[in-house]
């Protein structure tokens, strides 16, 4: 089980780590370098998708990370 976790979470990571230097590296700056607005728009649109899921994928880790506890449970 530990091995199949560990197996996710590092394909998760370079996922991330490949779309973010693919985005970054790559598409935006084609996009910024192409000057029309609906390349800017794309542009735009796309950083907006990149910090959405950047976020999501930080509250996703914090919230598993948790060690669960009495705060967690209710009193009796």
């Amino acid at each position: 089980m530990f091995a199949m976790k560990l197996t996710l979470i590092l394909l998760g990571a370079l996922l991330y780590l490949v779309g973010t230097l693919g985005w970054f590296g790559w598409f935006a700056i084609d996009l910024l370098d192409t000057g029309t607005t609906e390349a800017l728009l794309y542009a735009f649109a796309g950083t907006c998708a990149w910090l959405l899921v950047s976020f999501g994928l930080a509250i996703h880790i914090i919230k598993t990370a948790r060690p669960t506890g009495s705060l967690d449970k209710p009193e009796a």
